[in-house]
């Protein structure tokens, strides 16, 4: 259903309202700055409000709800501002994108910045976005991926405030942080705020692979010096970037954080739209931490079925319960081992509750390299990429020296530990 205020008249009304609401309550909201302070705002129970009317949040209930519900909170702080929109197919209020919302509103957007995927999320991993316009909205469309993912300062000239509203799954290599760690850097140089609307993070309840400590190890599948899965919201990644000084000449952006009221790193959220194309599911979302790592290997990570991420094969594995065979469909236009038939495992058949308590998994890609490298078969097929995601040379330096799952996790225990604790004065949530 559409957002309930659709007319000129009643986004006037609804803006008044909320404003009026904002200055006379006495309850509160929590939007953490960078100086950590905290504004009082309260929610909306009228149309304009947190929660569109008639909407219900997917198997949440509102405890945790994504930020961008909380309209009664940030709003009134946007009002008069000329905004930029970082967002794609996640940034919803309910069914409702958060432009149409926002736009509803009153409120002056000026331009869309587009991530990887595209804003509307179809593009296939690392394909090229082009600039265009939002056909629904009129509003241009800005791509930050490609060869420009970091908006330049003619894309922030007319502009007072970005708002980032982008549901991410809690990996380094998964690009989203990236692009909001560029548009923090662009900000702080240009002087404008951004302000994030936190979401739910659905591998936030624990931290685990190595801090990446390699600059050469630096990219855009991983930007900053943080664990492979490091158990934050984008918006506690976002205040670790600025406090710990990340980017470039130290600059630090003027940051605002609208959080969830009521959330913690321990809550089960099931996201209600896929992320991006080949992660089409929740299964997908628990694996892809561990799968990832198949990406600069030989092996097929599920690109081009119906099974993305959640299940792994090759020609010549030995073992395996499946059998499937790559072809380019939406998402992977040019899947890996492409019309080749492949034996596999198929860990779908996993409940989600089974890979939530499973975390990080490394014994997959450990067998996988044992049966491969016996038969001569070359298993790191793109080292170097395989470093990236990684973080450095370590991972792939053991599995080659024949170190087991359970030794390489003891091997990066202290470093995550200390990661734990140079987290610790970020986090926005229990």
């Amino acid at each position: 259903m559409d957002y309930p205020l659709n007319t000129n008249t009643m986004a006037k009304v609804g803006i008044f309202f909320c404003f009026l609401l904002a200055i006379t309550a006495n309850c509160s909201n929590s939007v953490v700055s960078d100086q950590a302070r905290t504004q009082v705002q309260p929610p909306l129970s009228s149309p304009g409000g947190s929660v569109p009317k008639g909407e219900e949040v997917k198997e949440q209930g509102e405890k945790g709800r994504p930020a961008a519900w909380e309209t009664g909170t940030y709003v009134p702080m946007l009002m008069g501002k000329r905004l930029a929109l970082v967002v794609n197919q996640t940034s919803t209020i309910g069914s409702t994108h958060l432009v149409d919302s926002l736009q509803s509103l009153g409120l002056d957007l000026k331009k869309i910045f587009a991530p990887e995927h595209g804003f509307r999320g179809a593009a296939d991993a690392g394909a090229t976005i082009a600039d265009g316009r939002d056909v629904r909205s009129g509003l241009p469309i800005k791509s930050l991926y490609g060869k420009n993912k970091k908006p330049s300062a003619a894309d922030l000239a007319d502009i007072d405030v970005v708002l980032f509203d982008i549901q991410d799954v809690g990996a380094r290599f998964y690009t989203y942080i990236s692009t909001l760690y560029y548009v923090m850097e662009a900000a702080a140089e240009q002087g404008k705020t951004v302000m994030v609307l936190d979401r739910p993070n659905p591998n936030g309840h624990y931290t685990a692979g190595r801090t990446l400590d390699y600059p050469e190890a630096r990219s855009f599948i991983g930007i900053a010096p943080i664990p492979v899965v490091h158990g934050m919201t984008v918006g506690e990644f976002a205040r670790m970037v600025n406090g710990e000084g990340w980017l470039v000449g130290g600059v630090r952006a003027k940051l605002e954080v609208i959080t969830m009221p009521g959330y913690d790193h321990q809550q089960v959220y099931d996201l209600p739209i896929p992320p991006s194309p080949n992660l089409p599911n929740q299964h997908s979302i628990y694996l892809y931490p561990s799968l990832c790592f198949f990406e600069g290997t030989a092996v097929s990570v599920g690109r081009g079925t119906r099974k993305q991420f959640q299940l792994y094969g090759h020609p010549k594995l030995r073992y395996g319960d499946i059998r499937f065979t790559p072809t380019p469909g939406p998402g992977s236009a040019d899947p890996k081992l492409n019309g080749e038939l492949c034996r596999g495992v198929d860990l779908s058949k996993m409940s989600l509750e089974e890979l939530r308590q499973a975390e990080w998994q490394l014994d997959h890609l450990i067998r996988a390299y044992q049966d491969l490298t016996e038969q001569g078969i070359k298993f790191f097929t793109r080292p170097d990429h395989f470093d990236l995601l990684a973080g450095g040379p370590e991972l792939r330096t053991m599995i080659e020296n024949g170190n087991q799952a359970h030794q390489i996790q003891a091997s990066i225990t202290d470093n995550i530990t200390a990661f734990g604790q140079q987290r610790a004065p970020y986090l926005l949530y229990p």
